[in-house]
């Protein structure tokens, strides 16, 4: 049994009832030899023999005022250990939770022979002590001796989250391979360039991109799991500001393909923010995704990170192909989704907007502050390659291979594509996890997960707002760096560096492309893309910014002529078309005061009834002594 103390907020106590009240009450849990070996650890010329005369002689010394002078005896990690049970955790040591902190175990830790009933006193046992005399469930400072000791003990300096100031450009990694000429393994150091990743501008982009392409039907997902296939998620990667997190980075034949992160994360995230679903075999976009193409794209993306923290479209757990047994017995022990997620977004609002943190301190911090959680119940029901084997169950840690690799997936797939981190990363492969080549059955794999090589991430911008700690946001200047050149003839001539994917899909969807750098303005194209729900306005602003010069006066008026085109009819729903017996009947009806509300008259003997009024119409009618019978169709 382990004690597992969550911290509502870090750096403040844990206010919970003290599972030891008094001194005397944790003497009482050590038999009489371990009791003699703490009174000879003070200067006391007594030496009784029998238990409760030995835990009165300690009691009677520790409470007197040379319980300042035991203090001042710890050495400068022990005395930490006592500050941050006195303010801290509530009177716990949490071994744990303070290496995380301090970066190692006070003395009373490190000794091999702790556990067992002939190991040394230490100083630290007069301040702890054991429930139960059962070590594993953890030791305890009496509330007694923690309230006199606030008057002789400083607080612990405040836990916060430390930023750095760049990742670093490099990072040192060690090859090995065995040479079986020489008979022996060469080891040779290489420096592997970091990548950082700006998030913000692109995902914006990105988003307009990707709900084009669904809403041109080209987006096909799994009927049983809505996940992408392969030639949706190629479809995807091109258009994608920069394309994918591993595009740029040549993979070795004989490593284990890292596989696809942005497209794949678009995709879900479409449909876990209500923006797209399953029509057939292809996904198409709901009311909200066609809205979201002529919205601001920020706070688009604000709503899918919303809906996305309670969705249950996708467990990120899933696409880490490697852990098994997910889909089996253990499925029944995974936690809740929402709540890991909640858990993360809480730890992820304490981070400092716009500076980097190493994700290995990020993790420091979330084991230090108490705020680690779980992803399974039952994690032995995980499994590397064969059940019972590969097993990811670590009894000593609240902090294990489950928890990270979630973490990472959560960050760099979902929030970091979604423009709320940038991400500072190198390929998987060269993060070798020594913990992970631990467990049976890894041989076969050069890496844990896609995501082993996050080394650093920075809030933007974008994440504060869409975390809650920025009431509004203010998009940065969006930058097109082709330059196009637009005639008065109504054509586009591509004049500086090609388009990029998500440009060209803009252009191929508002104009007729007419030669390999030339498109044409036409009227029928443009209102067949706005009628598609399309933004003339976006492509309008689109060709602003990369013209090289202001609109001639006929692309003015092509465009000024195309938006009063678009906007002058307005489709106001289904309607029911009625036939009455003669001329005098419609009018009647259509000028009643009880009917005359719910249609309008078409012609001399017909009416007009939206299927939003007919239930109130047909009210009407009968109180003006008519039925109209039921449609059979």
């Amino acid at each position: 049994m382990k004690i597992h103390m969550a911290i509502a907020e870090p750096n403040m106590a844990i206010t919970q009832p003290s599972l030891l009240i008094t001194l005397e009450e944790g003497l009482t849990f050590h038999t009489v030899d371990r009791l003699k070996m703490l009174l000879q650890l003070l200067p006391v010329k007594e030496s009784p023999t029998r238990k409760a005369e030995i835990i009165e002689a300690i009691a009677r010394y520790i409470r007197s005022a040379n319980l300042r002078k035991l203090w001042q005896r710890l050495n400068a990690l022990q005395q930490a250990a006592v500050a941050e049970a006195v303010y801290v955790t509530g009177g716990l040591y949490l071994p744990e939770q303070f290496q995380a902190k301090y970066g190692e175990l006070p003395e009373w830790e490190s000794r091999t022979a702790r556990y067992s009933y002939r190991a040394p006193a230490s100083l630290l046992d007069l301040f702890f002590y054991p429930i139960a005399n059962y070590s594993t469930v953890g030791h305890v400072l009496p509330e007694d001796m923690r309230q006199t000791l606030k008057a002789l003990v400083k607080e612990p300096p405040s836990l916060t989250i430390q930023s750095i100031k760049q990742p670093p450009e490099s990072i040192q990694v060690e090859y090995q391979r065995y040479d079986y000429q020489q008979r022996k393994t060469i080891r040779r150091l290489e420096n592997v360039p970091v990548v950082c990743c700006a998030t913000e501008q692109a995902a914006q982009q990105d988003l307009l991109a990707v709900l084009r392409l669904v809403h041109l039907g080209k987006v096909s997902v799994s009927d049983k799991t809505l996940m992408p296939g392969k030639a949706a998620l190629n479809a995807i990667a091109p258009l994608l500001q920069g394309g994918d997190y591993y595009s740029d980075i040549e993979q070795p034949t004989d490593q284990d393909p890292i596989g696809d992160i942005k497209p794949f994360a678009w995709v879900m995230l479409l449909q876990g923010g209500g923006l797209a679903q399953l029509d057939g075999k292809k996904l198409q976009l709901t009311k909200a995704g066609q809205k979201a193409m002529s919205t601001d794209p920020a706070k688009t993306i604000q709503t899918i990170w919303k809906k996305w923290l309670k969705s249950t479209v996708l467990d990120e757990l899933r696409r880490v192909d490697i852990i098994k047994g997910q889909t089996g017995k253990g499925k029944r022990g995974l936690t809740a989704l929402s709540g890991r997620r909640q858990h993360l977004v809480s730890v992820l609002s304490q981070c400092p907007v716009k500076k980097w943190i190493d994700y290995a301190a990020l993790t420091r911090y979330i084991i230090a502050s108490g705020q680690s959680f779980s992803v399974s119940r039952s994690p032995e029901n995980l499994y590397i390659s064969e059940p019972g084997y590969g097993y990811l169950y670590d009894s000593n840690s609240s902090w294990s291979i489950l928890e990270d690799t979630y973490t990472r997936c959560f960050l760099f797939e979902y929030a970091a594509t979604l423009g709320l981190f940038d991400v500072a990363y190198v390929a998987p492969y060269d993060i070798p996890s020594n913990e992970f080549k631990q467990l049976w059955g890894t041989d076969d794999y050069d890496f844990l997960s896609r995501y082993d090589g996050l080394l650093a991430l920075r809030m933007t911008p974008l994440g504060a707002f869409c975390l809650g700690l920025a009431n509004s946001y203010t998009a940065a200047t969006v930058t097109v760096e082709s330059t196009l050149r637009v005639l008065p003839n109504l054509d586009i001539v591509m004049t500086g560096p090609p388009l990029s994917p998500a440009e060209a899909l803009m252009m191929n969807t508002f104009t007729e492309k007419t030669a390999d750098a030339v498109w044409k303005l036409n009227r029928e194209t443009a209102l067949k893309a706005a009628e598609s729900g399309h933004d003339l306005k976006e492509f309008q602003a689109f060709l602003t910014k990369a013209s090289a010069e202001a609109f001639p006066k006929t692309v003015k008026q092509f465009f000024e002529d195309c938006l009063s085109r678009s906007q002058s009819l307005q489709d106001q729903g289904i309607a029911r078309l009625i036939e009455c017996a003669d001329a005098t009947l419609a009018a009647l009806i259509a000028h009643d005061s009880r009917t005359k509300k719910y249609c309008q008259l078409a012609g001399d003997r017909h009416l007009v009834v939206l299927l939003d009024h007919e239930t109130r119409f047909r009210n009407g009618l009968r109180k003006l002594g008519y039925t109209l019978p039921l449609s059979a169709n």
